[in-house]
C-alpha cells in the first residue's frame, strides 16, 4: 500500500451510466489520502450494459481517467485480481454494488482493495433495498448528514454493522457563487429521464414551460435535458422531451431553447432553476441559485419531490408566472450537505481519514456483505446471476474473460453485442410505450 508522495495511489473505479462514472471519478480524487492527492492513477472502467455512457455523454461530464474501457463484471474483477490496486469505487447501481462485493470477495486476494460505493446524488426511493445491496464495502459514502443518520438506521434496524458508513458530500457541487447580472433573465428546467414517468405528466411540464416563454418573452427559457435520443443514463428514458417537444401543438417560442452539456456551466448562466427532484436542485443550491421544486404533479414519493420537504423549495408553476422565487431553509441545506458556507471545504475529510487508515492496516477483514447464500437464499442468487455469477461469487460456467476469447470471436461478439445493445434501446424507447398504450385499450 502507499505510504508516501512518492507512491501513487492505484483507484479503479467501476461505473454503470454516465452520471455515476462523473460521481464515481470525482470522489475517487477527492478521497484519495491528502499526502497523494495530486499522485492518484486513475483506472476508469464501464460495465456494459444498457446505460454504458456513449463517447458524447463521456466528453460531456468532463471527467478524465488515466485509462477508461468497457468490460464486463467478471472482466472487472479479473482486472482488479491482476491489477494491484489500492482503492476499488463501485459506482453502480445497488445489485451492480452487490454482485461485484461477493466477486470481490470470491477472488480471495492477499492483499486485497479498500472498497468504496455510495449514492450518485439524492436518495429518494428503495432506500433499505439499495443500502442492504451495498452493504459488505468497505465505506458506504452518504452525501449528507441527513443520509448518514438514516444509512445507519438501516443497518443497524437489521442487525448489520454501520461503521462503513461515513458522511461525505456530492463531489461535483462547486462553480462560482450566484450573481444576478443586469440584462440577464434565465429561467433553466432541468429535466429528468424517468421523473414523471407518463406522457400526460411530461407533456404538461413541458406545456408550462413553453407557456412561461410565451408570458415572459424577454425571458431565456431553456429546458436542460440529459441525454440525447437512443442515450441512456442511470435511468431509462421512454419518453424523450425531445420528441414531445416535436409534437407540441403551436411550436416554439423564439426565447424556449433545448440544451444539452455540463450542468456547472449551464448553472453559470442560470437565474432560475426549475425542477421536479432532481440533483441539479442540491447543484443550484450550493451556488445559491434561485431554485424552485416544482408541486404541479403533487408531492409524492413517486416523483421524489418529497425529499425536499422543510426546504421551503416547493412551489407551482403558477407561482412562478407570477414572479414568485422561493427562498431556501438555512437549516435544511445544512442537512443537506450543500449550504454555501464554507463547509464544504472540509466534506470530504472524514472520507480521506477512513480511507488512509484502511490503507495502512498490514490486512484488510474479509469482504462480508449483509445479503449471503444463507441469509436470502430467494435473492440473492438472482442478483449475482445477472452478472454471470455463482452463488459463491466465482464466476459461471461459460463467462470467459476477454483475455480468453480469440480476436475474431471478439470481434464477432462485440458486433452483436452492439447491435443488440441498440435494439433494446429502440425496443425500450419506440416498441415498449406502443405495447403498453394498446394494453390499454
Amino acid at each position: 500500500m502507499p505510504s508516501s508522495t512518492s507512491e501513487a495511489v492505484r483507484v479503479a473505479v467501476l461505473a454503470d451510466s454516465d452520471t455515476r462514472w462523473k460521481w464515481g471519478a470525482l470522489t475517487a480524487r477527492r478521497i484519495a489520502p491528502e499526502d497523494a492527492t495530486n499522485s492518484v492513477e486513475l483506472s476508469g472502467f464501464l460495465l456494459r450494459g444498457r446505460a454504458t455512457p456513449t463517447a458524447r455523454q463521456l466528453a460531456e461530464v468532463k471527467v478524465s481517467a488515466d485509462e477508461l474501457r468497457e468490460v464486463t463484471g467478471n472482466e472487472f474483477l479479473q482486472a482488479i485480481r491482476d491489477g494491484q490496486y489500492d482503492v476499488v469505487v463501485l459506482a453502480l447501481v445497488g445489485g451492480a454494488v452487490q454482485a461485484m462485493l461477493h466477486g470481490l470477495a470470491a477472488l480471495d486476494l492477499t492483499e486485497r482493495p479498500v472498497v468504496v460505493t455510495g449514492y450518485v446524488g439524492v436518495v429518494y426511493e428503495k432506500l433499505a433495498d439499495g443500502l442492504l445491496l451495498r452493504h459488505g464495502a468497505d465505506v458506504v459514502l452518504a452525501n449528507s448528514r441527513h443520509d448518514a443518520d438514516r444509512f445507519r438506521a438501516v443497518y443497524e434496524g437489521v442487525g448489520a454493522d454501520a461503521s462503513s458508513v461515513t458522511e461525505a458530500a456530492l463531489p461535483f457541487l462547486g462553480g462560482a457563487p450566484y450573481e444576478a447580472q443586469d440584462g440577464r433573465d434565465t429561467v433553466v428546467f432541468a429535466a429528468q429521464p424517468s421523473v414523471p414517468e407518463s406522457r400526460a405528466d411530461r407533456t404538461y411540464l413541458l406545456r408550462r414551460l413553453v407557456e412561461h416563454a410565451r408570458l415572459h418573452p424577454h425571458r431565456e427559457v431553456l429546458l436542460k435535458l440529459r441525454s440525447r435520443p437512443g442515450e441512456h443514463t442511470t435511468h431509462l428514458e421512454e419518453l424523450p422531451y425531445q420528441k414531445l417537444a416535436d409534437r407540441l401543438p403551436g411550436g416554439l417560442p423564439p426565447n424556449f431553447r433545448l440544451v444539452y452539456g455540463h450542468m456547472g456551466e449551464v448553472l453559470d448562466r442560470t437565474d432560475l432553476l426549475v425542477t421536479v427532484s432532481s440533483t441539479a436542485a442540491l447543484e443550484s443550491l450550493h451556488r445559491s441559485v434561485p431554485t424552485a421544486v416544482l408541486s404541479d404533479l403533487g408531492v409524492r414519493e413517486a416523483l421524489g419531490n418529497h425529499h425536499f420537504l422543510g426546504s421551503g423549495l416547493l412551489t407551482s408553476w403558477d407561482q412562478l408566472d407570477g414572479g414568485h422565487r422561493p427562498a431556501p431553509d438555512q437549516d435544511w441545506l445544512a442537512r443537506q450537505g450543500v449550504a454555501a458556507d464554507g463547509a464544504y471545504d472540509t466534506a470530504f475529510d472524514a472520507a480521506r481519514k477512513r480511507v488512509a487508515e484502511l490503507l495502512e492496516q498490514p490486512e484488510l477483514p474479509p469482504i462480508a456483505p449483509y445479503y449471503t447464500p444463507a441469509t436470502a437464499p430467494g435473492y440473492l442468487p438472482g442478483i449475482l446471476a445477472r452478472h454471470h455469477l455463482a452463488p459463491d461469487g466465482t464466476p459461471l460456467p461459460g463467462a470467459a474473460p476477454r483475455a480468453e476469447i480469440s480476436g475474431v470471436r471478439r470481434v464477432v461478439r462485440d458486433a452483436v453485442r452492439n447491435a443488440a445493445r441498440g435494439a433494446y434501446r429502440h425496443g425500450v424507447q419506440r416498441v415498449a410505450p406502443v405495447i403498453r398504450r394498446m394494453g390499454e385499450l
